[in-house]
Formats: C-alpha cells, structure tokens, sequence
C-alpha cells in the first residue's frame, strides 16, 4: 500500500509539472526524482527537441546525445541553439538525471558555443563569450519553475542565442555496463514578455586556505552592489567536506538583514528566502563560509576535487526588465574589518547527524536499512522548509484595542520605538452636515476637540503610553511619524498639514491655510495623508477628496512640485486620482504609492520625479482601496471598503508581493467585523494594525507562528497558575494546530478559562477532552490492523531531497583548471463604495465616493 501511495504521488508531481500554465512562486519546489535511468532507449527526447505548447509557449529538450564517459570527473559539453530568433523567456526547468550517474548539470547561455561538435569535452571550454548561469541541477533536485512573472530572458537583440549544457560525471563506475547516457533537462519558454527578469548572484571564496588541524577557519566575502535594485528570492549553499555553516546577508547603513543560512552538509537545494530581501544601490552583499581542518594533515585549498574545499553563496533574484542584468558575481572582500559585527548567528554550526553525512557523502549502504523511517521524516520535513511560503496573519484576539474608548479612528502610525500611534477625532464626527458645496467646513461653533486626539499605546497590550493633540483639531484625517518621532497629520475641515512634536502643545509646522480650501502651491482641499522621506527629509501630501495630486515639499515646508489629475471619463490612466487617500513610502526604492480610493488601485510613483512605475489592481479591492503600508523587504499592505450592493467582494486586509503585487494572503477579524477599516499600518516584524473610522476600534493581526508561540507561552503561565488545568494544556499543546492559529484551539483555551473561574467541574472537563483523544486512537489501531492483515506489514521507503549545483567560470590552483566551482564530493545515493462612514462628501461631490 505505502509502496503505491509513492508511486501515485509522483504520478501527480508529474501531472503537475504537464499543467504549465500554473505557476506560481518556489512553492512548485516539490520533491521530485526521475525514475527512469538513463539508459540508450531513453534519449527519445533527443528525437523532437521543441514541442509547441501553444500559440506563444514552447518546449526545448536538452539532452546528452548517448554518451558513455570513461574517467570518474569527466565533464562533458554540449549546445543547443534558441530555435526562435526573437526575445523568449525560460520559465521553468524539469530535469532528467540520476544521481547514480550524474554529480551534477550546469544550463549556460552563450552566442557562441566553444565547439560545434555533437559534444565535447569541457576543458576545451563552455563559450567562447561571456557565459551566464541558467540552471543548476545536482542529487536529484526538484524541477525548479520561477515566480509568476519572472522568466530568464534569450534570443533578441541582448539575450543568449544558444544553451550550453555541461554535465559532471562524478563516478562513472555506474558505466561498468557500458549503456549510454542522455541526461539533461527540458525547459518551458514563453514568446509572452515577462516584466521581471530572472538572474544569478555567485558569491565565492577563491583564495581561501584551511590550515591542517585548525578549528574554525572563516571565509567570507563582501561586494558593493552599484546596480538598480534586485529582488531575492531563493538561496543556495556549497562547500565540500569541511563546510560547517555558510551564511548570506544585506549590509544596509551597518543593518544585517539575513538572506538565507543552511549547513551545506544538508542537500544542497535552493531554498526560498524566508521573507522577500530587496537589494539597492550602494547595499553590501555579504557571505561568510566557516569550516574546519579537524582530521586533515595537510592544507586544504580552493578547488574542484573532493579533497579541495569550495565556499559558495547563490542567490537567484528578479530585476525589472529595462535594467536588468541576468548574471553577477563577488569575489572578493571589499571590507574585511565590517565581519567584526557580524551576527553571531553566522559562526554557529548547524548541527547534521551522523547518518545524515554518511548518505550525502555515499556511504549510505550500511544505514540504508536502520535509518529509513529517519530519512522520511527527515524528506518530510526539508520539503516543508521548502514549501512553507505561505505567509498567513489572524487577529490576536488577546490585543484590547476593541475596548479602547475611541472616536472615529482616521489614521495610525508607528514611532521610532514600534509603540503605535493612534489618530482619532475625539467627539466630532464627519457626516452629511459637515460641509457645504465648496467644502467649507460648516460646524466651526464646535470648536476644536476637546480630547487628546493623539495617543500612543503599547504595541503588546494596548496601555497608554503618551496623549497629545487636545484643541488642536476639528477633523482629523491622515498620521505619520517621521525618523526622529514626530507626529505629521492632516485636518480635513482645516484643510491643513501639521509637524508637532511628541511632546509639544503646539505645532512645529504648518502647510496651508486654516479652514480655506484651495488648488494652489498654498492651498489644500481636504488633504487625506502625509510623508516624509527619512533619507531626504522631504514632505509628500495626498490632496485629497477635492484635489487629486500629490504634492511635494521640503523639509522646512517649501513648495517643490505636484503631480496628478483628476480622473477622466472612462478608464483612469496613470497618474489620475479619485481620491488619493492613503501614501506609504518604499524607501529602499525611492518610491512612494499612493491608495487610489475610488479607483480601487494602488499606484506608485518615483520619489524624485513623480514618474508612474506601476499599478497594483486586483478584482478582490472591489471598487475601494482605502489605504496602504509597506514593510522594507517587500511586502505590501492594504484595506478595502464595504462592496456596493450586488457586489461580492469583502471587505477584509490585503498581504501582497510588492515586486509582483501578487496576494499572498487575506485576513478579516475573528471577532465583530469590520465596518470600514481606513488606516493600516505594519512592523517590520509582519504586525499589522487596523484602524477602523466606524468601529471606532483599532484591530490588531500578527502571524500565525507568532500567535502559536504566544499560545504556548500563555500556556505555561496556566500550567504555573493551576495544578489542575496543567493535564488539560499539556493536552492543547500536544495538538497543537499544524499551520494557521487555530480559533478552535482559541475556543478551547476559553472554555479552560472559564471552566477554572465558574466552578466547572475538573473531572467533567478532563472526561470531555478525553472522549474524542480515546475514540481516534480506536480508529489508528484498527487501519493499522487491517493494513497488516492485508498487505503483510510492508511500509514504503523515503524520498530524497536533490541539490543543485551551480558556478560560472574556473578555479584554478596547482595545474586544475576546471570550467565548473562545483568540486566532486563523490555524492552517491543509490536509493533513490460608499464610504458609509456617515462623512458623506459635500453634494458636488461626484456621487460614487463618499467622505471619511
């Protein structure tokens, strides 16, 4: 049974990789082994190199052409051309290998292969010009497919006109039989442009030298990047034998942000970064390799044998299309003094297991049988490093923020110490009577409100910290806190802009005119949000229900330039607003995007010159788009309003990929609901909060991992507080939910709670718990029964996770010269709208948006 079940699993594993017009970020990196060896009979790929796949689509088989290598370490060469002359795009790549053959595949794109021979020997070189990494495929690795939108670019004026495959017969005892071998890999193409372009980072150690004996000896690497910004998304590590651990960061302004770390005793595979890292001008790509000499007698150095040593880091990312470069690599250490403040993180070794070495290096014969319920387990749970992309958040329901006495909450923020920072308006509500058909504000004899309009909470538990903003305000709109902690907000009945300091009763600075709406350079019309740029210190406003422009200032307030128009009849174009209502700047971009209401877009434009870049629109923002966040590392943020009737779009939270602006996720409350939710901001640790304008609550969200932790903590303060609840958390923590946060587990949390505070009965309790545990065990016993009774006990063995192996041009130490940084480790496995916030707009208004 087990035996068939595997056997199915890779029938879909191949179903899906036939489904090619699915594609959708590293979560295809499924385990994957070709079952077929590579015998004469099997290079009938070779027969029908490219197979239409539809109008724009295409298939291209690279395949050896049946050879037999006769030397352990030979590599062998050889080149397909690009059967279109226009630009095409390589989307996917499905290889045919056996580790019991192949060490390891390396994909190349070149205009001019080093021979025209069927194939040769790869001494004799890859290209005769320059040579850029496509793919790499060692230890049976999965089928690698890139993100939706991304593709590596061939053909046309710039790209490759030809493929090179070089192939690494490692041990070629497997050749004892003499058959032949045609392994290679197909690749999915696309005539469609693609608007990110694929790429390869190499970092390498060329020169490093592990003296015979020594501990711990660290290698590193470090290169200004001076190129327009890339988006990573996956990672790869290599060493050889002596290789502990090997890390890679961004270096920002002295900041270590964690690209990726693996032990590379560990299958070698790309692994997807765990959270999007964007690289830009200036950043400092930095790597550092720590091996050690313990049981060498001699030197070891740089090289491609099995007894060299390799420190290798690579990084596959995106860049948009018009300056992208599809290959790049760092040699060298730029600056070794920075390795001083590196995180410690990096000079831990992660710990591998005995067994686990002796299957990487080949000598697995001897644990194959004992250890082949471990390798499953093991499979199991490096696919689901692998697969686990899903980034998923759910309200923390222990946050207090229902119960805040609040007004209308119109704007949030976070402060420089990550406390959160509340806009709200007091007494003073915005509706139908607030303003007449000139957007004069019509209930002056209110006065200012009364309350403290600005408070700062505790981000963990909702107590206040700090509260300013008392007579300040009659409706207040949009909020911002800069770099040193100063509060930037926006008064849509005083039709202002406002600088105060945390601590100040009146304002540092003031843009426009009180209570006079206006168009010009000194004028604004209900301006909805605020920005400052913490580079420049310049100040951008999103003007507002009765303008549509943004408009940029100085630091000390001086008018500099506007762009934007209303919308026109028909489709909005770029650049045109229905109410631009909420901003968020992308700093590591320079850009700043702009929540087009009524539009029910995001659009975002270049900091220095206004340009539009893109527009981020998807059929679930409904015809509202309220506002939106970004958290540095490219994840994107945003509410939607309540849908117009007839239509079927909820009102709930937006996760997006900035670079794709794909949704990664949604997530709506779990208690009340909201009502029209206007404000979002996030941490960069992925907290989000959600000012709602008619709940007058704020809503707080976190990731599920971070609820489950938090879970387990509040767990063990009950386990501390009570003698008896302890059996029954013992038993929620035993069940603890696999993925998500469970509400049911929530529910049961409760139900302990209040059991514990209204004399419930203990025993009532613990039966309950017990009934369903007993009942499920009864079930396993009997399908365990019966699948020994019918299939005689025979399980199913694991899978194995393959690596990739991947480098760009020759080491050269001591006469070796080879074209490939992958050295032989001898690895060897033969197993295998309306706004209805009750602001309604004044009458001249158009009548699809309404006021909040």
């Amino acid at each position: 049974m087990a035996g068939f079940i595997s056997n199915l699993l890779i029938l879909l594993l191949l179903f899906q990789n036939i489904c090619l017009g699915f594609r959708s970020p590293l979560s295809v990196f499924k385990r994957y082994k070709d079952t077929s060896r590579s015998h004469s009979a099997e290079c009938l790929g070779s027969d029908q190199p490219v197979i239409s796949l539809g109008l724009s689509d295409f298939a291209l088989d690279i395949r050896m052409p049946a050879v037999t290598p006769k030397q352990s370490d030979t590599y062998l060469c050889m080149s397909v051309p690009l059967p279109v002359n226009d630009e095409a795009y390589v989307v996917d790549f499905k290889p045919h290998a056996s580790m019991d053959t192949v060490h390891h595949m390396l994909l190349f794109g070149c205009n001019e292969p080093s021979s025209t021979e069927n194939y040769w020997d790869c001494d004799e070189g890859t290209c005769k010009d320059k040579s850029n990494i496509l793919y790499a495929w060692a230890r049976n690795a999965p089928p690698t497919r890139l993100p939706k939108g991304v593709g590596f670019r061939v053909g046309g004026e710039t790209g490759s006109r030809y493929f090179v495959l070089q192939v690494h017969y490692g041990d070629v005892s497997a050749f004892r039989d003499k058959h032949k071998d045609c392994s290679g890999v197909t690749l999915h193409l696309t005539r469609q442009k693609q608007p990110l372009i694929a790429g390869m980072y190499l970092m390498m150690s060329v020169n490093t030298v592990i003296p015979p004996g020594k501990k711990v000896v660290d290698a590193d690497i470090a290169c200004h990047y001076k190129r327009s910004p890339m988006h990573l998304f996956a990672y790869r590590v290599h060493t050889h034998r002596l290789g502990k651990v090997v890390s890679g960061y961004r270096v920002r302004n002295g900041q270590w942000t964690l690209i990726g770390r693996q032990s590379p005793q560990l299958p070698q595979a790309f692994y997807p970064v765990k959270y999007p890292v964007d690289i830009s001008y200036n950043d400092i790509l930095a790597a550092r390799c720590v091996f050690s000499g313990e049981g060498r007698t001699t030197e070891t150095h740089i090289g491609g044998t099995a007894e060299d040593e390799m420190c290798n880091f690579y990084i596959m990312y995106y860049m948009e299309a018009k300056h992208a470069v599809s290959y790049m690599t760092c040699t060298q250490n730029a600056n070794p003094e920075m390795f001083r403040n590196i995180p410690q993180e990096a000079n831990i070794p992660i710990p591998v297991k005995s067994d686990v070495l002796k299957v990487m290096h080949g000598h697995h014969e001897e644990t194959k049988d004992s250890d082949a319920s471990y390798f499953l387990q093991q499979a199991k749970k490096e696919e689901a490093e692998i697969l686990d992309q899903d980034f998923h958040i759910a309200e923390a329901v222990e946050w207090p923020g229902l119960d805040l006495k609040l007004g209308q909450v119109s704007g949030l923020a976070l402060d420089p110490e990550n406390n959160l920072v509340v806009f709200h308006r007091g007494d003073h509500v915005w509706d139908e009577n607030s303003f007449d058909s000139k957007f004069v504000y019509q209930q002056r004899e209110l006065g200012p409100i009364e309350q403290n309009t600005i408070i700062v909470l505790n981000p963990s538990n909702a107590k206040l910290i700090h509260s300013t903003g008392k007579s300040l305000f009659y409706l207040p709109h949009g909020l911002s806190v800069d770099k040193n902690g100063n509060y930037w907000v926006t008064d849509v009945a005083l039709h202002q802009v406002f600088k105060l300091g945390a601590n100040d009763k009146e304002p540092l600075l003031i843009l426009g005119m009180a209570l006079q709406p206006g168009s010009d350079k000194n004028h604004f019309c209900q301006p909805t949000d605020v920005a400052v740029d913490p580079i420049t210190g310049n100040i951008y406003v999103s003007d507002g229900y009765c303008n549509s422009r943004i408009i940029q200032f100085s630091p000390n307030g001086l008018y500099v330039m506007q762009w934007g128009e209303e919308t026109s009849l028909g489709r909005s174009r770029p650049g045109q607003f229905r109410i631009p209502h909420s901003l968020a700047l992308i700093t590591d971009l320079s850009q700043l995007c702009v929540a087009d209401r009524e539009n029910g877009r995001i659009q975002c434009f270049r900091l220095e010159t206004g340009e539009f870049t893109r527009e981020i629109k998807h059929k679930a923002f409904g015809r509202e788009l309220f506002a939106v966040s970004y958290v540095p590392g490219g994840l994107l943020f945003a509410v939607n309003g309540m849908p117009y009737p007839g239509e079927a779009e909820s009102v709930q939270g937006f996760v997006m990929n900035f670079s794709t602006g794909e949704i990664i996720d949604t997530f709506i409350p779990l208690r009340k609901s909201f009502e029209m939710p206007h404000d979002i901001i996030a941490s960069e640790d992925r907290t989000v909060f959600v000012g709602d304008v008619h709940a007058k609550t704020v809503w707080k969200f976190a990731s599920a991992e971070k609820m489950e932790h938090r879970s387990v903590k509040k767990a063990d303060i009950e386990v501390q507080e009570t003698k008896e609840s302890e059996t029954i958390v013992e038993a929620r923590l035993k069940n603890k939910p696999e993925s998500t946060y469970s509400l049911k587990n929530m529910d049961k949390q409760h139900l302990v709670q209040q059991a514990s505070t209204t004399g419930v009965s203990f025993v009532l309790i613990t039966t309950l718990l017990i009934i369903p545990v007993v009942v499920l065990l009864a079930i396993l016993v009997f399908i365990r029964w019966r699948k020994t009774t019918v299939y005689g006990g025979k399980g199913g063995g694991g899978i194995n996770l393959g690596n990739f192996f991947a480098n760009h041009k020759s080491y050269s130490r001591k006469g070796f010269d080879r074209l490939s940084t992958e050295g032989s480790d001898q690895e060897k496995d033969e197993d295998d709208g309306t706004d209805s916030e009750e602001e309604c707009s004044a009458s001249s208004l158009p009548p699809a948006p309404s006021s909040s």
